[in-house]
C-alpha cells in the first residue's frame, strides 16, 4: 500500500505565494529590506537577540564558528547522535569535532560524556536541540563556566522551544537555526545566526557577503552565503503561523503519548518545552527495519533520525564506545506529528503502531 500519511509535509499556502509575488514585483531579489525585516523578526523567536539570516543552517553553523574565532586545532564537542551539518560544520573550520554520547532519554548530549571529552584543546561545546527537545543547558552551562569553555547551539530542529523558560537560541556565544523545507518553519531553504555578540554579529554579516559591508571595500575573506529577499518573504510568513503550528505539533504528540502502547513515547524533561519537530519512538531493535516497513505497509510515513551515528559515518570513520548512540541509533522511529495531519489520521498511526508492537513487527 502506498504511503498516504507523509512523515513530512511542508504547508506552503496562498499568503507565501504571494509575499513571493510581491518582491518579484518589487524587482529587489537578492538580499535586501526582506531580509532585515524577517532578521528583525525572527528575533523575539530566538530570544531577542540579534539575528543574521544565511542560505541554510550548515552556513549558519559554519559562519557562526568562524566568526567566534573558532580554528585548526581546536576541538569542539559535539553529539554522535544527530544529522552530519554538526560535526561537519566543525571540521569545516579546520577544527576538530570530538563525538560525545548522548542522555537516553531526551537524546542531547549526556553532560557526564561532555565533562569527560574537556581537554587543553577543548573551545566550545555544541549542544543540538535534538527533534525539538532542548539539551540540559543549565549543566552545560555549568561545565562551559568550569572550563573557560563558549556554548555553541545547533537549534536547527528547535524553533521555539525552551529549557527554564528561556527561549533556544539565546542561551550560547550563537546559535544556528535551519529553515529547510521540512522544519517547522521554512523560508524554502534557509538558515539564522542568532547571538547577543554584536561584534560576532557583525562578522556573519560579512563572511555571508564576501567579507564586505561597504559594496567592493572587502574587510575579510568571506563566502557568499546570503539570504535572498524571496526566501526572507516566506520566512516571514512562516513564522507568522509558527506559534499556532507549534501548539497542533504538541497538541498531536499528546494525543499519540496518550495512546501508543508497546512502544518507548518520547518523554519531555520538567523544565523543557518540546516543539516535536520529530515525534520520536523507540521499539526493540530487532524490530526496527520490519517495523518501518509494517508502517509502509499500512500507509504511514515515518523516518529513522539518524540510522548511522556521525562518528562512523564513512565522512569521519572513527571507532569509537559510544553506548547509548549506538542502541538508540539501532531504535529509534519518527512519526507523523507535522501540522498537516488531517482528521483520522492520528488515530490510523495509532492503529498502525499499536498493531504491529502487539504483533511484535
Amino acid at each position: 500500500m502506498a504511503t498516504n500519511i507523509p512523515a513530512a509535509s511542508p504547508i506552503i499556502g496562498d499568503e507565501e505565494r504571494a509575499a513571493v509575488d510581491r518582491v518579484m514585483r518589487s524587482g529587489m531579489i537578492a538580499q535586501g529590506p526582506e531580509v532585515a525585516a524577517f532578521e528583525g523578526e525572527f528575533a523575539e523567536l530566538a530570544g531577542g537577540v540579534t539575528c543574521v539570516a544565511v542560505n541554510s543552517g550548515t552556513s549558519a553553523l559554519h559562519m557562526g564558528l568562524i566568526a567566534a574565532g573558532v580554528r585548526p586545532g581546536d576541538e569542539v564537542i559535539v553529539p554522535s547522535f544527530t544529522f552530519a551539518a554538526t560535526g561537519n560544520a566543525v571540521a569545516l573550520v579546520g577544527a576538530t569535532p570530538v563525538f560525545v554520547d548522548v542522555e537516553e532519554d531526551y537524546f542531547c548530549l549526556d553532560p557526564a560524556a561532555v565533562e569527560a571529552a574537556v581537554t587543553d584543546k577543548t573551545v566550545g561545546i555544541m549542544p543540538v536541540h535534538l527533534y525539538g527537545h532542548p539539551a540540559n543547558m543549565a549543566a552545560l552551562q555549568q561545565i562551559a563556566d568550569k572550563h573557560g569553555l563558549a556554548i555553541y547551539e545547533d537549534a536547527a530542529q528547535a524553533h521555539g522551544a525552551e529549557f527554564d523558560g528561556t527561549r533556544v537560541g539565546s542561551f550560547g556565544k550563537f546559535a544556528a537555526f535551519s529553515l529547510y523545507p521540512t522544519k517547522n518553519m521554512t523560508s524554502g531553504e534557509g538558515g539564522m545566526v542568532s547571538t547577543a555578540d554584536e561584534d560576532l554579529a557583525r562578522t556573519v554579516r560579512l563572511l555571508r557577503n564576501q567579507g564586505m559591508e561597504k559594496r567592493y571595500e572587502n574587510e575579510l575573506v568571506g563566502f557568499n552565503t546570503r539570504m535572498t529577499d524571496i526566501h526572507a518573504a516566506i520566512g516571514r510568513v512562516q513564522l507568522g503561523k509558527l506559534d499556532g503550528w507549534t501548539k497542533t505539533r504538541q497538541q498531536n504528540a499528546k494525543f499519540l503519548d496518550e495512546n501508543l502502547s508497546g512502544v518507548i513515547v518520547p518523554p519531555v524533561a520538567d523544565n523543557a518545552t518540546h516543539v516535536y519537530h520529530q515525534y520520536t519512538i523507540r521499539v526493540d531493535a530487532a524490530d526496527r527495519d520490519a517495523f518501518v516497513a509494517g508502517l509502509g505497509e499500512r500507509g504511514v510515513g515515518s523516518g529513522v533520525y539518524y540510522p548511522i551515528p556521525t562518528h562512523a559515518l564513512p565522512s569521519f570513520g572513527l571507532d569509537l564506545d559510544l553506548p547509548t548512540t549506538a542502541r538508540v541509533a539501532k531504535e529509534v522511529i519518527s512519526l507523523p506529528v507535522h501540522p498537516a495531519l488531517q482528521d483520522g489520521d492520528l488515530e490510523k498511526v495509532v492503529a498502525a503502531v499499536n498493531e504491529l508492537a502487539s504483533a511484535g513487527a
